[in-house]
C-alpha cells in the first residue's frame, strides 16, 4: 500500500493534522468554487447584519399643486438610532457569532465531502486487492477441479466432489464478476468528486487522537458552541428591543422654484433628538421565546457533546477490533511461510505435488492482503475521526 505524508497525524497528545488546504487538491474544482462562493456569500451576509441597526436615509423627491404654481421640492431624512440599550452592541456579537457559525458550518462540510473523496480512495485500493485475492481464490479452486479430476479418474473418488469442486470455482469466478463492477460503482461516485484520477493520488496515513484532543476541536461541537454564543446575543437583543432608544434625527428641505415664487424658495434644516419607548403587548412571549431558544441550545450543546464522546469510543472500538484480527492475520500469515517452506521440500522429495506447493503460496499471497485490506479498514476508521476535527 502507497502512503503517502499528505497525511494529518493525528498525535497522542496533540493534532498534526494537515491543513485543509493541502487535502482539497483530492476535490474537483467546480466543488471547491461552491465551497469559496458559500465563504463568501456568509462574509457578506454577516457584514449586512452588522449593519442592520442603521436606518437607511431617505431622499424624498415631491411636487405638489398649489394654486397657480405646482413646486417641486426634496427631502433627505435621517432617523437613527445611536442608543439602543446594548442592542448595538449585541447585534454586533450577534452578527459575528453567525458568521463564525456560517464558517465552521461550511468547512464542516468541507471536510465532509474531503472524508468521502478520500474514503473512496480507500475503498478502490481495498477493492484491487479484494480483486487480487479473488483472482487467487479462483487459482486454487481450479487446481482442486484438477485433484477431483485426477481423483475420479483413478477412482479414488466419486464424481460429486467433482462437481463440488467445479460449482465452488464458478462461484468464485461469478463473485470477481460482482467485485469489477463494484469497483466501477466507487470509480464512477470518486470521480463525480475528485479532481483527477484515483491512480494520481496516493493513500494519506492516519494515527490515532486522544480523546480529549478530539473534543476540544471538534468541528460540530465548536459550531454548537458558536450557536449557543449567537442565541444568547440574541436574546439580549430582543430584550433591548423594549427598552428605551434614543435616536438622532435629522430632516433637510430644499425647494425647487420653477415659477420665481420667492415665498416658497427656501431651505429648511431640522436638527434633534428624541427618546421612544415601545409598549407592546408581546414584549414578554417576545423576551421568554428566545430565552428558551437560548436553553434548548445549551441542551443541544451537551448533547451534541456527549454524541461525539460514544463517536470517539466506538471508532476506538471499531479499531482495536480491526488490530486484533489484523494480529491474528499476521499469525496466520507466518504460519503459511513455514507450511510453504515444508510443503516445497515434501514436494521436492516427491511426497507432495508441485499443485500443492502452488495452493499454499496462493493462500500465503491471499493472507497477505487481508493483512493490507485490514489496514485500510483502520485507516478509513481514523479517517472518520479526522473528518469531524478543525485544522491547525
Amino acid at each position: 500500500m502507497r502512503l503517502k505524508p499528505f497525511s494529518i497525524l493525528l498525535g497522542l497528545s496533540c493534532i498534526a493534522s494537515l491543513h485543509l488546504n493541502a487535502n482539497e487538491a483530492i476535490l474537483s474544482k467546480e466543488r471547491l468554487e461552491l465551497f469559496q462562493l458559500s465563504q463568501e456569500k456568509a462574509q457578506e451576509d454577516a457584514a449586512k447584519l452588522k449593519k442592520d441597526w442603521i436606518n437607511p436615509i431617505t431622499y424624498k423627491l415631491s411636487k405638489t399643486q398649489k394654486e397657480d404654481h405646482n413646486p417641486l421640492k426634496s427631502t433627505i431624512s435621517v432617523n437613527q438610532p445611536i442608543f439602543k440599550s446594548g442592542g448595538i452592541y449585541k447585534a454586533i456579537l450577534y452578527a459575528n457569532s453567525i458568521e463564525k457559525y456560517s464558517h465552521l458550518d461550511i468547512e464542516l462540510q468541507k471536510k465532509s465531502m474531503i472524508k468521502d473523496a478520500t474514503t473512496l480512495l480507500f475503498e478502490i485500493h481495498k477493492i484491487n486487492y479484494t480483486i487480487k485475492k479473488q483472482e487467487l481464490l479462483i487459482a486454487n479452486a481450479d487446481l482442486d477441479v484438477l485433484r477431483k479430476r485426477e481423483q475420479v479418474l483413478n477412482g479414488i473418488s466419486d464424481t460429486s466432489f467433482l462437481d463440488n469442486a467445479i460449482l465452488d470455482a464458478n462461484t468464485k469466478k461469478n463473485t470477481l464478476a460482482e467485485l469489477m463492477h463494484q469497483k466501477n460503482e466507487l470509480l464512477n461516485n470518486f470521480n463525480n468528486l475528485a479532481s483527477n484520477s484515483y491512480e494520481s493520488f496516493e493513500l494519506p496515513e492516519f494515527t490515532l487522537i486522544e480523546d480529549q484532543a478530539y473534543i476540544d476541536n471538534n468541528l460540530s461541537i465548536m459550531k454548537i458552541k458558536e450557536d449557543v454564543e449567537s442565541k444568547n446575543h440574541f436574546s439580549f437583543m430582543t430584550i433591548s428591543k423594549y427598552l428605551p432608544t434614543v435616536n438622532f434625527t435629522y430632516d433637510y428641505t430644499k425647494y425647487h422654484d420653477y415659477d420665481n415664487d420667492l415665498t416658497i424658495n427656501e431651505n429648511r434644516e431640522l436638527m434633534g433628538l428624541n427618546v421612544t419607548v415601545p409598549l407592546d403587548f408581546r414584549t414578554l412571549n417576545d423576551i421568554q421565546s428566545s430565552r428558551i431558544d437560548y436553553l434548548k441550545s445549551r441542551i443541544s450543546l451537551n448533547n451534541t457533546i456527549l454524541e461525539e464522546e460514544n463517536f470517539y469510543k466506538t471508532a476506538l472500538s471499531k479499531i482495536q477490533m480491526i488490530e486484533s484480527k489484523k494480529n491474528i492475520a499476521n499469525e496466520d500469515y507466518k504460519l503459511y511461510n513455514s507450511l510453504l517452506e515444508d510443503i516445497t521440500q515434501a514436494a521436492q522429495a516427491g511426497l507432495n505435488s508441485y499443485a500443492d506447493v502452488e495452493t499454499l503460496a496462493n493462500s500465503k499471497k491471499i493472507k497477505s492482503y487481508d493483512i493490507q485490506i485490514l489496514e485500510l479498514e483502520r485507516q478509513i476508521e481514523l479517517l472518520e475521526l479526522y473528518a469531524k476535527v478543525a485544522q491547525e
